[in-house]
């Protein structure tokens, strides 16, 4: 009804009343949420981004408008650790990656053994339905009043780029010096004879540029989205490692919600990684190819080659795990779910 409407004045101020009362408290039901992640806000080149755009519409659509999701790319609430702060603190979102996440649940990292998944299938697996991560999940709500909501695939698993040489096996990375996420991808490069040096995402093209480092290690997804290839002469596809970060939520912005609305929010998360699932594994043969097109020389390493980082990277990285102070049972929890037990003590 419009409050133009031609009535008599005492039920034409009452109507509008009534209206204006209506509007006000539709407006104080309606929450509106930060989500904040890295990366450009292009579904062509991000998967993070596919995700959260896809999670926005179905939590909108889920909660009947009750929660409005704001999205908010490329880093634009600060770094990984800042926002991991802003999660703690605030009633919000944040997709973060192993550099926000590992200060808080070191034992993140157990996780990234190298070669730890055959494909897609065994890695979600492993994080829906393991019980390691289901500690990780725990040990992240109780220290830090967090809660961890989804592993979100960021583009497929890690390939190694460089600009010197050609890499096909462990003994290639003899010094070289790598852009690494994290002290874990440091770990590793050392174990296959090179040096690496933790560098924000938001830096590395210019690092890669410039000849601070000579390579890193990413999925084709986000090699495209940092246009590395123009700063990067050859990939291989050693897949050594599954790419994913995390979706984490306010813990006492979810509390608070009642059950009905964290229900239509949690089956929005899982429908709207589902989405992202299916788009990003169709996406990476795609995505190789256009790096191809780019001029990059794609390296496939044999199977040969594979074992070869296999037996250096594995034992070299759990050594790591244990000087990190991670403690045996989390290396054997997660072993067992990815049905590795013969690497357990």
């Amino acid at each position: 009804m419009s409050c133009s409407a031609r009535l008599p004045l005492r039920t034409l101020v009452s109507a509008c009343a009534l209206s204006f009362t209506v509007l006000a408290g539709a407006v104080q039901a309606e929450t509106t949420v930060n989500l904040s992640y890295n990366g450009a806000p292009d579904p062509d080149k991000n998967a993070v981004h596919v995700f959260a755009t896809n999670l926005k519409d179905l939590v909108a659509e889920k909660t009947d408008g009750e929660i409005q999701l704001k999205l908010y790319p490329n880093s634009m609430l600060g770094e990984e650790q800042a926002r991991m702060e802003q999660v703690m603190s605030t009633p919000s979102l944040n997709i973060a990656s192993f550099a926000g996440m590992s200060p808080l649940v070191p034992e993140i990292y157990v996780s990234a053994i190298p070669f730890l998944f055959e494909d897609f299938e065994a890695a979600r697996k492993f994080f829906d339905e393991g019980q390691y991560w289901q500690e990780v999940e725990n040990a992240l709500r109780e220290r830090t009043g967090a809660e961890l909501l989804a592993v979100v695939e960021e583009g497929g698993f890690l390939a190694f780029t460089n600009d010197e040489r050609p890499i096909h096996s462990p003994k290639d990375f003899e010094g070289l010096r790598f852009r690494a996420m994290d002290p874990s991808q440091v770990a590793l490069y050392e174990a296959f004879g090179a040096s690496g040096t933790p560098i924000p995402w938001t830096e590395v093209y210019m690092a890669l540029r410039t000849g601070v480092a000579d390579g890193q290690m990413n999925p084709p997804m986000y090699i495209i989205l940092g246009s590395l290839h123009e700063v990067q002469d050859y990939l291989t596809l050693a897949n050594i490692q599954y790419s994913d970060q995390f979706l984490v939520g306010n813990g006492q912005m979810l509390d608070s919600w009642d059950e009905e609305t964290r229900q239509a929010f949690m089956d929005a998360v899982a429908e709207a990684n589902e989405m992202a699932r299916d788009y990003n594994e169709a996406k990476v043969d795609e995505r190789i190819s256009y790096l191809e097109e780019q001029g990059m020389e794609v390296i496939r390493p044999s199977q040969e080659d594979l074992q070869a980082f296999r037996e250096q990277g594995q034992p070299a990285y759990l050594d790591w795990l244990k000087e990190q102070g991670i403690e045996q049972r989390w290396i054997d929890m997660a072993l067992k779910d990815a049905g590795m037990t013969e690497l357990a003590q």
